[in-house]
């Protein structure tokens, strides 16, 4: 009899454990939407209509090969984090964008280098600013927000910190290029306008948690020691599953004062507005025409762009089947 009680016992316990296996795979089942959206930047300025075709080709196809690179990761049920640093990754890797390899220079003939990213489903952030020997600032941030009880790492701290996790270490001359040194050329003659080039990542995953990354060299000509708006959570970066992701390109110091990225989604929290109304407020109302641009996805996978000067390099993909990059509006 006692034999008998243990093994109904035990089959009561089998059929628990049954029970819950299922239960769990039906609760990840249901948290798991198969619904994504990914946006991207290569940064917002004077972006003029005459360039060659060819010029705006090698564009349009970069910012395509990005793009997919995001989506492939989220369609195979991917993280948005992953997805956003995998995007940034490639620009930093792609000569045409001010961050990475061709980044521009200072006013020292130097690179420093800027990045963040965030996540939105318990506002984790790691940033990074002014490095130097870092062949990816965006993966550095990432193990900021991983690796330390820290949010952001400034200068040869940061180097030091990229050195110590293992990451790919350059000489400051990696990141030069003909066509950025040409631009410090011409800003020593008082002469360069350029600003576009930073790039940016927003995306929303099939579990629902929204991701932002931002990366850059900066401004033409900046000062040693500067930081613009896209290492400073809120300004020109921020993520929240409540509300939207964001990721801006412009001049840093005024989405800095006007903390633009958080104000987006706090209009959006607070003032019940939608994605798109957000950005415009703070883009064309906000601040002045020349200033800048930003990419958003909201928590529930609706996606904005809206930028005040003559073009933005942009991009979008969702799970519905929406696949497109532009330059121009």
């Amino acid at each position: 009899m006692k034999y008998l009680s243990l093994k109904i016992f035990a089959a009561i316990i089998l059929i628990l454990a049954f029970q819950t296996l299922v239960n769990s795979d039906k609760i990840f089942a249901q948290t798991r939407s198969n619904k994504y959206t990914i946006v991207i930047h290569g940064g917002a300025g004077t972006i003029s209509k005459n360039i060659p075709d060819s010029v705006k080709q090698a564009y349009i196809g970069s910012l395509k090969y990005a793009l997919k690179i995001g989506q492939d990761i989220l369609a195979n049920g991917g993280k948005s984090v992953d997805a956003v640093e995998a995007v940034i990754k490639y620009f930093e890797s792609d000569p045409k964008f001010n961050a990475g390899i061709g980044a521009v220079f200072t006013s020292a003939g130097t690179h420093e280098l800027d990045a963040c990213i965030m996540k939105g489903k318990d506002l984790s952030t790691g940033a990074v600013a002014g490095v130097k020997h870092i062949a990816h600032p965006i993966e550095l941030a990432r193990m900021v927000m991983e690796k330390t009880p820290h949010v952001l790492f400034t200068g040869d701290g940061a180097d030091q910190l990229g050195k110590k996790f293992g990451l790919k270490w350059v000489k400051n001359s990696y990141f030069d290029t003909p066509q950025r040194k040409a631009a410090w050329e011409k800003w020593k003659a008082k002469m360069d306008k350029e600003k576009h080039g930073t790039v940016g990542c927003v995306a929303l995953d099939e579990y629902g948690n929204i991701a932002a990354g931002t990366s850059t060299g900066g401004l033409t000509g900046k000062m040693p020691g500067r930081v613009g708006d896209s290492p400073i959570v809120g300004a020109g970066t921020y993520a929240n599953n409540k509300t939207c992701g964001i990721s801006g390109t412009g001049t840093g110091e005024l989405f800095i004062k006007n903390n633009v990225a958080f104000n987006i989604s706090a209009l959006m929290e607070y003032k019940g507005m939608s994605l798109q109304q957000a950005e415009d407020e703070m883009i064309h109302h906000r601040l002045k025409p020349g200033d800048g641009g930003v990419i958003g996805v909201d928590k529930d996978g609706n996606y904005a762009f809206s930028f005040n000067t003559e073009g933005m390099f942009r991009g979008v993909a969702t799970s519905s089947g929406k696949f497109e990059v532009k330059i121009w509006e």
